[in-house]
């Protein structure tokens, strides 16, 4: 949601603009960038640091801003491609559709801007001396928050020649006048049954990395990793249990820079137990400038470039993700049976709802004893919260519902409002992606629900986009293999189609941590840093979330998450498999079996027995009788239901 501030303002996105340029041209900034970003390249972020969506309107979790004095533009990816679209409708900016064909990345188009920049420059000063000047004899300056800018990208923007930057200027704070101040919510410790390893264990592990690699000094930017390592939870950023907080770990010492309200004196003893030392916040940077001559290990990629500037010449600087991302990546067997724990809460909670909105669309909804409405996107999402919130472990939304019904669907990522809430009707489709933290761990899951009346075109797409997802759960691969290689097997029913979807198929999920974690991923591209094309290991969770997007019609996605475990070893070395975590059934309703291999088959009929097993005993009579039918084997399966014997 647009945060009230936002939503109160009375200046429009013009007046906002023209305000930037004012003080742009009164700092002799020519380019000012305003990322989708925190102090600790956050993917979500609090109320304070939404200056992409205030200078915009656009309120997607990722987009890059670029203001020229005569020029406004706006990168994002796929996923927000109809949502920007609809946002920058009737202001100036110019929506660059990243990765499309043509389309420059934000550094292309910044070196484009110096050649031109620089030869007007030129061409001005020529026509007033009546003399030809070389283009490389001016500099065009470009302005950002450094705080808010990470290091890696500041160093790409350093590449283009004749440019300055000036990387102390917050043009945006200067005119959001009643900017959230930065959150500081109580931080709370989350016990060692549902962590399974110590912080004091976990810092030892660090240091024992540190030590393989020669550094002195760990300096630890991402949020969540600093929650992970000291086993503590926040709620400075909405759907996101962490804290605002930098870390540093040395062989001798471990620092918290952090805001000390958040902490009570339980807290604070906890961490002085671990021997962990709490100082101000802001007083990472003072402490980074007194370093001298130490191996430093630091990720540029989450470091902010004011930090990592912070850094003097004496130090030696190992830019590489750190141990502790590596560490939460992979769950230990505590984490593992908590999370399995979380997703039969989580579907139960499903499958309720599934038989709720099954058995009521078309029908007056009862929101509380005295009011009545008719369902639409905004109650559904209500109502699954509802269903969720029965479990005594439940502790919020991993992420902001998305309910799409009908067009809203083929918008990837769309949260709904009161402006485009939909009716539900009995009839189409509703894609429903959401998830919950509990206790034992964080949920996310899609489910594309029938309504009533569907057409062959949805049947077509749903049983393609369900083919993909069942085959890449069921992969068998050998150790050494990447999310790049599995890619295709979720997208060859449509590629086989002509079609595609514009996100990447999978994401790492955290542990009662961020709903998006690195670095395990399934994306058929091989991104330019190695880093972020890791091998699958035993213990990574992973989304499986294939989709498609007709605009103007409807969307299709299903999401479930799988861990991947050890399947066989052969004298051609050990092979890795996925275990389905998400326990809900899919919509046979959408699945024409005809498209269907006698496989694919099978594995429907396999996840669909492993549903009734788990979930039914938690079911009502009614929910259990539907659940079977639903469950049932499908027309091309060779078995009655109620005879398989379940394999874990």
């Amino acid at each position: 949601e647009m945060t009230s501030s936002l939503v109160g303002s009375e200046m429009c996105i013009r007046d906002r603009l023209e305000s930037l340029r004012n003080i742009m041209s009164r700092h002799n900034i020519d380019i000012y960038i305003v990322p989708t970003c925190d102090f600790h390249g956050s993917e979500y972020v609090g109320d304070y640091f939404k200056a992409r969506e205030f200078i915009s309107g656009f309120d997607g979790s990722a987009g890059t801003v670029l203001v020229t004095l005569d020029e406004a533009l706006l990168w994002t990816d796929g996923r927000y491609f109809l949502q920007a679209g609809e946002q920058l409708a009737g202001s100036e900016f110019i929506l660059m559709r990243m990765g499309e064909p043509n389309v420059p990345t934000v550094k292309e188009y910044l070196s484009e801007i110096m050649k031109k920049e620089l030869l007007k420059a030129d061409a001005e000063e020529a026509a007033e001396k009546r003399i030809l000047t070389s283009p490389g004899d001016k500099n065009v300056t470009l302005g950002f928050d450094g705080r808010m800018v990470s290091a890696s990208d500041v160093e790409d923007f350093l590449e283009i020649p004749n440019i300055n930057i000036a990387s102390d200027v917050d043009l945006i704070g200067e005119i959001w006048i009643d900017r959230p101040n930065i959150s500081h919510e109580q931080v709370w410790r989350l016990p060692l049954e549902y962590v399974g390893m110590s912080c004091s264990e976990k810092i030892a592990a660090i240091r024992e990395e540190m030590k393989k690699e020669q550094r002195d000094v760990l300096v630890v930017t991402s949020l969540d990793e600093t929650a992970w390592i000291l086993n503590l939870r926040g709620n400075d950023v909405a759907c996101n249990p962490v804290f605002m907080s930098f870390m540093v770990i040395t062989i001798a010492e471990c620092i918290l820079f952090a805001q000390e309200d958040a902490f009570s004196p339980h807290i604070l003893e906890y961490l002085c137990a671990e021997g962990v030392v709490l100082k101000d916040y802001y007083h990472v940077y003072d402490y980074i400038k007194n370093l001298h001559d130490r191996a430093i290990w630091i990720d540029k990629e989450t470091a902010n470039f004011n930090l990592v500037d912070a850094v003097d010449d004496s130090n030696n600087i190992m830019d590489r993700f750190t141990p502790a991302l590596h560490m939460k990546a992979i769950k230990n067997e505590t984490e593992i049976k908590n999370m399995e724990k979380a997703h039969i809460l989580d579907g139960i909670a499903m499958t309720k709802f599934i038989y709720w909105l099954k058995h009521n669309v078309g029908k007056v909804y009862v929101a509380d004893a005295v009011n009545e409405e008719k369902m639409s996107e905004v109650s559904l999402g209500e109502k699954l919260e509802d269903f969720r919130g029965i479990a005594e472990s439940y502790l919020g939304p991993s992420f902001e519902s998305i309910v799409g019904y009908k067009d809203h669907g083929a918008i990837v990522h769309y949260s709904a409002s009161e402006e485009t809430d939909y009716d539900i009707e009995p009839e189409g489709i509703v894609l429903i992606d959401s998830g919950g933290h509990y206790l034992e761990g964080t949920t996310d899951i899609t489910r594309t629900i029938s309504l009533g009346r569907v057409s062959d075109k949805m049947r077509d797409m749903y049983t393609a986009v369900l083919r993909g997802n069942l085959n890449l759960a069921a992969a068998v691969f050998k150790e050494g293999c990447s999310g790049v290689a599995l890619d295709y097997l979720a997208r060859k029913p449509l590629w086989d189609k002509g079609m595609d979807y514009n996100h990447g198929t999978g994401h790492g999920v955290g542990y009662l941590l961020n709903v998006h974690e690195m670095p395990n991923a399934f994306r058929y591209r091989i991104m330019e840093n190695p880093q972020l094309n890791p091998v699958l290991r035993p213990g990574m969770i992973t989304s499986d979330e294939p989709g498609v997007y007709i605009a103007g019609e409807f969307g299709i996605r299903i999401e479930n998450l799988i861990l991947c475990v050890k399947k066989k070893s052969s004298i051609y070395g050990k092979f890795f498999g996925f275990k389905p975590l998400t326990l809900v059934p899919f919509d046979k309703e959408l699945i024409d079996r005809e498209q269907m291999t006698s496989e694919e088959c099978r594995l429907l009929d396999d996840y669909h027995r492993i549903v009734y097993e788990k979930i039914s005993p938690y079911l009502e009579k009614d929910e259990q009788k539907w659940l079977r039918e639903v469950c049932a084997v499908s027309d091309c399966g060779a078995k009655e239901f109620g005879i398989y014997v379940v394999v874990e």
